[in-house]
């Protein structure tokens, strides 16, 4: 029996250690998976392209070497390399928002999603193409501008509304008014979508999730807004470790609650009005992935949040090619796809979490 039970220490501590060597190697592995499943996504489509030919376009396209002739789908302005692109960033943000906020609110639920954010991002949107709205002068369209300033107003909203109820802004208080949030938004995108029938088709489809008109511009704002936000929000790992814990301990170790979270809010709510604004509503990238990412880093938020850029990346780039494969030549909305593969996936996570606490 003295024998055992060492082997029974050992085997329950290897997970930590495994996840404590948890370093450069491992990244690297990460960025490599997302490489490769990027050059596959521009590789295979209506128009296929051996894998190797897809590498060497792609170098050269970077390096700025004229494309060989026969490449259609390089043609000027490459369009599916370009959506990949946009692809890959909207997981890596999305997965990003998802991971802190599941840390913040302390909520295996949680994500950008249930603060509203999403909601508001595409009421704005919704209201832009219903009724014609752009912005002459402006470098972008009138539904990104709409959306990201209805994200903005929907996290004021639901702040304000929070404090009223709850000076502390404790997570419950947030989550509950942000769920409230998002049921008005559903009725009043209802009521638009009433009195404007002759743009349902575009705001149907626009609501279920589509990267297929994405340009560079676009791919430009999700880089930046990735490298802002997604920067703010990774110099808190630290302390979204201590809020994983409880807020009371992120007190006690010296954690400015409510400036943390108020940072962390507003970045996720900047980050996700951009993606929504440019892809519409994607839903469970930032439910799902950073559950399937904390399986291999740990909880460490640290190690989390950087996995997470490209484990969202790798996921959502997947999804979008099953959309566009799956019923060729018709394409899937991919919020419909990360919605079939996510809710899946949840489901397992979930029942694979219940026993381990079992």
């Amino acid at each position: 029996m003295s024998h055992n039970e060492p082997n029974r220490g050992e085997a329950a501590a290897s997970p930590r250690i495994r996840k404590e060597g948890f370093g450069a190697l491992a990244y690297l592995g990460f960025a490599l998976v997302a490489a490769v499943t990027l050059v596959l996504c521009v590789s295979v489509g209506s128009v296929a392209v051996p894998f190797g030919n897809t590498v060497r376009i792609i170098v050269g396209a970077v390096a700025g070497k004229e494309l060989p002739a026969g490449t259609e789908i390089f043609d000027r302005p490459p369009r599916r390399l370009v959506r990949v692109l946009c692809v890959a960033l909207t997981g890596a943000s999305l997965s990003v928002c998802g991971g802190a906020m599941q840390g913040l609110l302390k909520n295996p639920l949680a994500d950008g999603s249930t603060l509203g954010v999403s909601s508001g991002a595409s009421l704005g949107a919704v209201i832009a193409i219903a009724f014609g709205i752009t912005f002459p002068g402006l470098p972008f369209a009138g539904t990104m501008v709409m959306a990201m300033l209805f994200a903005f107003g929907s996290m004021l909203a639901i702040l304000t509304m929070a404090y009223k109820l709850d000076y502390s802004l404790s997570t419950n208080s947030i989550i509950l008014i942000g769920v409230i949030f998002s049921m008005l938004v559903s009725s009043v995108l209802s009521l638009i979508i009433t009195f404007a029938p002759d743009r349902v088709h575009s705001i149907t489809f626009w609501t279920m999730g589509s990267l297929a008109g994405s340009s560079y511009r676009n791919a430009l704002v999700l880089l930046i807004a990735l490298i802002v936000c997604g920067g703010v929000i990774l110099r808190l790992a630290r302390e979204l470790n201590a809020f994983a814990v409880g807020e009371d301990n992120a007190r006690h170790v010296g954690v400015n609650v409510k400036k943390v979270r108020l940072t962390v809010l507003i970045a996720v709510s900047a980050l996700i009005g951009v993606c929504v604004s440019i892809g519409g509503t994607i839903g469970f990238v930032g439910l799902v992935t950073p559950h399937m990412v904390r399986m291999i880093t740990g909880p460490n938020h640290s190690r989390l949040l950087p996995a997470s850029v490209f484990g969202g990346a790798t996921f959502l780039m997947l999804c979008d090619l099953a959309a566009r494969t799956l019923f060729n030549p018709r394409e899937l909305p991919i919020g419909v796809v990360t919605s079939l593969i996510g809710a899946v996936l949840f489901i397992v996570i979930f029942y694979r979490q219940r026993r381990a606490g079992a």
